[in-house]
């Protein structure tokens, strides 16, 4: 397993598992999308603090079914909970669908928020242990990007739809795109097989070999996982209290605090794209609100475009830059290019050098801290500690998701635009500020020749 090459059966695992990854970023598209639909068009009642506390409903939904669903996948394994996490995304799905109301839409937010939860806290896993050692950092990092695709692909047929459609009462059809697609990720794992590593933590060894052959072929051994350590619940119990001892200080500041701020540029400005644009004024010359709402959501799909292309800048740089560097210059140029995009609403720019702005902003963000926030923290947790560092880490990147979707409208209602591009990219470069002050000294360089990967040893 550790030293072969890339075959059939890692690519399969790979999509099957990046798959949540895509309806993730799917449900934080259409959320941005419906929201200014109910607000604008169907429910103006709604208030800021209303459509910021929608909005976060899925990101609530995440926090919980990621400590939850985890949780629960280390005691029964991680199959189950597998298969169980996109029943529940289609489920809530197809109820926002048939009851479309602000409560239905809550409700199937968080549920939905809870598989997505669920599905992150377990993909992961297969994409480490299946994969060859030299592949491993990458196709995690890979799997994490494929969230660009759901970003770009549901707003890009949502603006299809809408444009056809030309009525707003028709806006909970979306969320059949999210059942769809979570409907063909259980459908993928129906046949599928057990976590080898969780396997061999429970001293299940021939069963271990049998997945392994299950997923990559019969002539394929076991490698370096079946050395990892045996479950041991002492040591797991007392992860928490050894994470907080003074020499993880600095661990737990650098993992956290730039994530939360990179939270707060990846969700709150990502979530409410089509609500910005329009405050910003580039869907101009749309005639009624519901075609500004749709005009917006070109827009955004056009500049979700840099999503990807940002992701795979950081996916090159991966085994070839110091991931400090990375993660404090893709935190700088993200903040330059929102005041590129202030610069441009202040002085009443072309649509051009806005629309410029915030392609800098995605591009940057998701080639730096977007895709570093998530596979820094295994690099520097003990296997003693890396579960509730990794998780402590996770959780500061969504408090800072669910700040910025929540605060994200009554910032721009009280204070404009202005105030909302201004207070995002002091918050990127706070983050840079944290990742370069503290970087050197939690990870150390090691020089041109090393290449990073993943710990392999919980």
């Amino acid at each position: 397993m550790d030293t072969m090459p890339l075959r059939r059966g890692h690519f399969r695992v790979w999509i099957v598992a990046a798959l949540g990854q895509v309806a993730g970023a799917g449900i934080a598209t259409l959320a941005g999308i419906v929201i200014p639909m109910l607000q604008l068009v169907l429910h103006p009642e709604l208030s800021s603090f209303e459509q910021g506390a929608v909005a976060c409903c899925s990101l609530v939904g995440i926090m919980i079914g990621s400590m939850l669903f985890g949780a629960w996948s280390d005691r029964t394994g991680y199959l189950l909970f597998f298969r169980l996490c996109p029943a529940l995304v289609t489920a809530a799905a197809l109820f926002v669908w048939l009851v479309d109301t602000p409560a239905s839409l809550v409700v199937g937010l968080f549920l939905m928020g809870l598989g997505i939860g669920g599905d992150y806290s377990l993909d992961s896993d297969y994409i480490s242990e299946i994969m060859p050692r030299r592949w491993r950092l990458t196709m995690v990092g890979a799997a994490k990007a494929a969230s660009a695709l759901g970003s770009i692909l549901f707003a890009a047929v949502a603006y299809l739809l809408l444009k056809r459609w030309d009525d707003p009462h028709m806006w909970n059809r979306l969320w059949l795109l999210v059942a769809g697609l979570a409907a063909a990720m259980l459908l993928s794992r129906i046949r599928f097989e057990q976590s080898p590593g969780w396997l061999i933590a429970r001293g299940r060894i021939a069963e271990a070999e049998r997945a392994v052959r299950y997923f990559l072929g019969p002539d394929v051994r076991i490698g370096e996982i079946a050395a990892r350590p045996r479950h041991d619940a002492t040591l797991q119990k007392n992860a928490w209290r050894e994470l907080f001892r003074r020499g993880n200080r600095k661990k737990i500041v650098f993992s956290g605090l730039p994530w939360a701020c990179e939270g707060v540029g990846v969700y709150g400005i990502g979530v409410f794209l089509p609500v910005l644009v329009m405050a910003l004024g580039l869907e101009s010359g749309s005639e009624g609100a519901y075609d500004r709402i749709v005009r917006s959501v070109e827009l955004t799909t056009w500049i979700n475009l840099c999503i990807l292309p940002g992701f795979a800048l950081g996916l090159w740089l991966v085994n070839r830059w110091y991931h400090v560097r990375t993660q404090t210059w893709g935190f700088v140029l993200a903040a330059a290019g929102l005041g590129l995009l202030l610069a441009a609403y202040e002085l009443h720019a072309p649509l051009w050098i806005s629309v410029a702005g915030f392609m800098l902003f995605e591009l940057f963000l998701n080639a730096g801290p977007h895709l570093m926030t998530f596979i820094l923290p295994p690099q520097i947790y003990p296997v003693a500690e890396r579960g509730a560092g990794a998780g402590l880490a996770a959780a500061c990147g969504k408090a800072g998701a669910v700040a910025g979707v929540l605060f994200l409208p009554l910032l721009l209602e009280r204070g404009g635009v202005a105030a909302v591009l201004a207070a995002t990219l002091l918050l990127q470069l706070a983050g840079a500020l944290a990742t370069a002050v503290l970087g050197r000294q939690v990870l150390p360089y090691e020089g041109p020749g090393h290449r990073p990967e993943l710990r392999h040893d919980r």
